[in-house]
């Protein structure tokens, strides 16, 4: 009966081979070296077939199939990807020796005859597939090298390796997984020293049990290699694009790009910055990436680097998915069965996602993008005009009269809506703007721009499909995005990732598996840029990036502070407010400004004080309060008109109200200048230090203010405000105050 289904099988096979031997009569042959060795080795195995016992047949065909299913396993993995009929012929062996071993296993009292012309026939049928396939093979002393005793085939982690492929290609082991999706993490922690970035916490992801990159058999037909997990980046020393995997046709622009954009003074050998160099060598190991020291002066540098990188991720996706797609159209049954190794695509196209906050930063983006993908004189961008007009225009004047501090004329820059998408397709010399998302390889958006389409609960128009398979996520000027709304960008990071409520033409045999299974959040990089330290930064990367190949943090120590920027004698009041939480701060530090501190500066003579809130919400409960105790005090805020602020500003002026209230979110958009101000409450420390300095300094120069009283400052904070209190006075006296036993210190300037 056995022979029978074999004797079928192999008649169809045969079959099939005639039909198409036409179509794959140009395709690769086996050298003849390796054929008359596969001749060899079949008929070997025909003479010692019927003198083996039933155990010796066993073992030495197993032994045979390992070495066939290597070599097509080899030629899968080669430049030259093997024909449809290697791959039919392959299956059938696989099919024969899961027959055969079946077989074994039922019909255990059958003689060594009957075992030995079972591997007769499977060596006829081996034989054919070794005479017809058209694939290259390599010696059997490659062969043997790669076969050991374990089975385990390491993955190289050397400089050959492309990370890109590294990445993506492999699933995660069991034991990685659980590492990786575990809360907290599994992670060793690891300390560098770098000459530009300094000091970097490490994170990498580690089971409990040693999963090195193997290649583990599950079955006698299934080979399956499992991701290794993330190492120690390697600082880049020397430029060699080669070495960096970087597309050749992108190569030759890098340089023109960086010096057009970020500096004219770069040589030919360096090609980047010293910052840029560091910045990349995190980058291109595909490891998240906090960087929070990106400055106005160093901003364009780091702007460069992840558009760089994201060319080259979505050229490298582009790529293989086109070459997979020339390949499969000569196969007839493209369609119906697909190899695995054909699986390169996500649920959705779009893999790159840039939030950013100002249609100024997304104009600067594009056209460093354009300027790294396209050729000098290439201008083939569509909608190129549409894009200048409608992200290039509405740029704030600035006032030539009291001018506003150099950073907000920096920031504000160009057009500063905050309203706005646009999808960008790649292809190998275009860019095509205004692309639909399903069919965009990069979205630039701000987090309000995406939140109108995400949508809330309910909304029968709102879509978020698009956000499914992103693989590389930029979120830059961080700090920015904090003042606009924080909300917007949580709502849309809670939707990445999703399973998509339609198919939008995706052929789901070309999906990875490790997407199919809805890990692709492991498999995303995020780049998480900003000017300084925050709760709310440092939140987001630990909590909500689960990148299995591990992160990267610089955390430099604040040596001075904002405090060392101001330039009067003035004594500054620290308190600090114990509690046992960050939630019960809230509360706490709002009963220990009404019972405390509010009432010392009700005095006639602690006139002129303005309380400076960062938080709206603390901002809306303590005027709540003022107006329910009917004090003296006016108030701006973002949302105050211009003739009520000037009005408030007037009477604070003129001593018809006794307090000001003043929110940061308002000063951080308006910058204006405040006149007599004799004592300030900080009722927390500011997000943007240089805030801090910079509204002590506005009591300089005031014949109001230096005629009457005495000035002062007073600072609230808890042990959770730690970061933003290093900016100001530093990292060592942040140390010492939190562990002080006093809970009141005192610093004076200007002396």
């Amino acid at each position: 009966m056995v022979r029978k289904v074999n004797n079928h099988k192999t008649d169809r096979v045969r079959q099939r081979f005639q039909q198409n031997k036409n179509g794959f009569k140009n395709k690769h042959v086996h050298s003849k070296n390796n054929l008359v060795t596969g001749d060899k080795q079949i008929k070997n195995i025909k003479k010692r077939g019927t003198a083996m016992s039933k155990v010796e047949h066993s073992t030495k065909h197993q032994e045979s199939m390992k070495k066939t299913n290597l070599l097509v396993k080899e030629d899968a993995g080669s430049d030259s990807e093997p024909d449809a009929f290697t791959q039919l012929v392959s299956c059938f062996s696989k099919s024969k020796t899961q027959s055969v071993v079946s077989d074994e296993d039922s019909d255990s009292g059958d003689d060594s005859a009957s075992n030995g012309s079972l591997i007769e026939e499977s060596a006829q049928v081996n034989e054919e597939s070794d005479l017809d396939s058209n694939s290259e093979t390599e010696g059997n002393s490659d062969i043997d090298e790669m076969q050991t005793p374990s089975n385990n085939i390491e993955v190289s982690s050397s400089s050959d390796c492309d990370p890109f492929e590294d990445h993506i290609q492999y699933d995660l082991d069991d034991n990685l997984y659980n590492a990786v999706s575990s809360v907290p993490q599994e992670v060793e922690e690891i300390t560098k020293n770098w000459p530009v970035l300094g000091q970097l916490k490490i994170f990498l992801p580690r089971p409990s049990q040693d999963t090195s990159p193997k290649l583990k058999k599950k079955r006698i037909d299934n080979d399956v290699v499992y991701a290794k997990p993330g190492e120690v980046p390697n600082r880049i020393e020397c430029v060699d694009w080669e070495k960096l995997f970087m597309k050749s046709q992108i190569q030759g622009n890098i340089l023109r790009a960086n010096r057009k954009h970020v500096d004219e003074s770069i040589s030919d050998d360096d090609q980047l910055t010293p910052l840029q160099k560091e910045l990349l060598s995190v980058v291109n190991n595909y490891q998240d990436l906090y960087y929070p020291e990106r400055t106005l002066n160093n901003g364009e540098e780091v702007r460069f680097v992840y558009c760089l990188h994201a060319i080259n991720h979505v050229l490298k996706t582009r790529l293989k998915v086109v070459h997979h797609n020339a390949r499969l159209a000569n196969k007839e049954d493209s369609k119906s069965d697909i190899p695995d190794e054909y699986r390169d695509q996500g649920l959705v196209r779009s893999k790159v996602l840039i939030l950013v906050p100002f249609r100024n930063s997304a104009l600067r983006i594009v056209d460093m993008l354009a300027s790294i993908l396209l050729e000098e004189g290439n201008n083939n961008v569509l909608n190129k005009k549409r894009f200048f007009d409608e992200f290039g225009a509405g740029e704030i004047a600035m006032p030539r009269k009291n001018p506003k501090p150099e950073d907000y004329e920096k920031t504000f820059a160009g057009d500063t809506d905050d309203n706005f998408k646009i999808g960008i397709s790649v292809t190998k010399k275009s860019l095509k703007l205004y692309a639909d998302f399903y069919s965009a390889d990069i979205i630039i958006a701000s987090p309000l721009g995406l939140r109108v389409i995400v949508g809330a609960e309910g909304q029968a128009d709102r879509d978020f499909d698009f956000l499914a398979s992103i693989e590389l996520l930029v979120l830059d000027q961080a700090e920015i995005i904090l003042m606009q709304n924080w909300d917007h960008l949580l709502h849309v990071w809670d939707h990445l990732h999703m399973q998509p409520r339609e198919s939008h033409g995706t052929n789901f045999a070309r999906v990875r598996p490790w997407a199919l299974n809805g890990r692709t959040r492991y498999y995303r990089q995020t780049l998480l840029f900003c000017a300084h330290s925050l709760p709310q930064f440092s939140a987001l990367f630990s909590r909500r990036c689960h990148n299995y190949a591990g992160k990267v943090c610089v955390v430099n120590p604040i040596r001075t502070g904002t405090i060392c920027q101001i330039v009067l004698q003035l004594p500054q009041v620290f308190n600090r407010i114990e509690c046992s939480s960050a939630v019960s701060s809230i509360d706490a530090r709002f009963d220990h400004f009404i019972n405390k501190v509010l009432p010392q500066y009700k005095e006639s003579v602690m006139s002129h004080t303005v309380i400076y809130v960062p938080s709206y919400f603390d901002y809306v409960r303590i005027r709540n309060h003022f107006k329910k105790e009917t004090v003296s005090f006016v108030q701006i805020c973002e949302y105050s008109k211009d003739a009520k602020i000037a009005r408030a500003r007037d009477m604070f002026f003129h001593s018809s109200a006794h307090f000001l209230l003043y929110s940061e979110r308002f000063h951080f958009f308006r910058r204006i200048r405040l006149k007599g101000i004799r004592h300030i409450i900080f009722y927390q420390p500011p997000t943007i230090p240089h805030f801090y300095s910079e509204l002590c300094n506005l009591m300089q120069g005031d014949r109001q203010t230096t005629e009457e009283g005495s000035l002062s400052v007073t600072v609230l904070y808890t042990r959770y405000d730690s970061a933003q209190l290093a900016a100001i006075v530093g990292s060592d006296r942040v140390a010492r105050m939190l562990a002080s036993d006093r809970s009141v210190h005192m610093f004076m300037t200007g002396e």
